[in-house]
Order: C-alpha cells, then structure tokens, then sequence
C-alpha cells in the first residue's frame, strides 16, 4: 500500500528541495517534480518527494481524516 501524506512548503531551499511541515514534522523533501512552488503551498508527499500540488482544502481534509485515525 502506498500512502501519500498532505504538508505545507514553508521554504525553498535549493532547486529541487523544499522544507515542508506536516503535521508538525519539519522535513527536506525533493520537489523537483512540481514547477512554481511557493512557501505556503501544500503538495502530496509520498517517499520523500513531492508529487503533487495540492489545495488548501484538500490538505486540511487529509489532516482531519489523519487526526481522526490515530
């Protein structure tokens, strides 16, 4: 099973690596995938890189299905 999980950029660090918060987690993540990210962006994290560009509201939904499961 494959499981992406929903994090917020919070900065650019270098082309093709972002800093994102997930959940509270702080981590370097590879994004050479997606063009044209920004610090407040969310994308979809899956083995370390960001696959997607995601909406604000899809990674809030994703972040309240997670709370509810743990």
């Amino acid at each position: 099973m494959c499981v992406g999980l929903s994090a917020k950029v919070v900065k650019i660090k270098d082309k093709g690596t972002v800093l994102v918060d997930a959940s509270g987690a702080k981590r370097e993540v590879a994004a050479s995938l997606l063009d044209h990210l920004e610090p407040g962006d969310y994308v979809m994290v899956h083995a370390g890189t960001a696959i997607a560009k995601i909406t604000d509201d899809d990674g809030h939904e994703t972040d309240n299905l997670l709370d509810h499961l743990l």
